[in-house]
């Protein structure tokens, strides 16, 4: 057993963790946090995606011990006061989702993506998500959702 401590969603929080432990595993099954969805366990899907230090990464890829002295955020921490965050909002405004299985995954690697690039075009989107597998939507409400929030976000 380690000790890992990380800041989650805003919040510290050191948990004992079997070495081997991956930090899909860990945010899920220690911290409750269960918006980091599991869907491929081999890195392909996306659905795990959360932020670590401001970036896009695969929770089922990394150790929970590689996250120590970490900030991460998961789904539930980009809401603020009760307000969805501007890429939520726009998800849920243009119907980004169906099953709603990817869509933290999807979320989360577009909130990096406008952090990167605040006014991508549509090959940039859909080539940004060539890691997150939705297998319901087609993508064309989740790039009309994105285009949307980058343009909330910018103004």
């Amino acid at each position: 057993m380690l000790t890992v401590t990380m800041t989650v969603n805003g919040q510290k929080v050191a948990k004992d963790v079997d070495p081997r432990t991956l930090l899909v595993q860990f945010l899920r099954e220690q911290l409750n946090l269960t918006g980091t969805h599991v869907g491929c366990d081999t890195s392909q899907c996306g659905a795990c995606v959360v932020l670590v230090d401001g970036k896009s990464m695969k929770a089922c890829t990394m150790l929970a011990a590689q996250a120590d002295g970490c900030e991460v955020t998961t789904i539930e921490g980009l809401a603020k006061n009760g307000e969805l965050h501007p890429m939520q909002a726009a998800f849920k405004e243009h119907h980004g989702l169906q099953c709603g299985f990817c869509t933290p995954g999807m979320i989360i690697s577009a909130v990096d993506l406008l952090q990167q690039n605040p006014d991508p075009s549509e090959h940039e989107i859909r080539e940004w998500l060539e890691g997150n597998i939705c297998r319901c939507t087609g993508y064309h409400n989740i790039v009309k959702a994105i285009q949307h929030a980058a343009q909330d976000m910018r103004s």
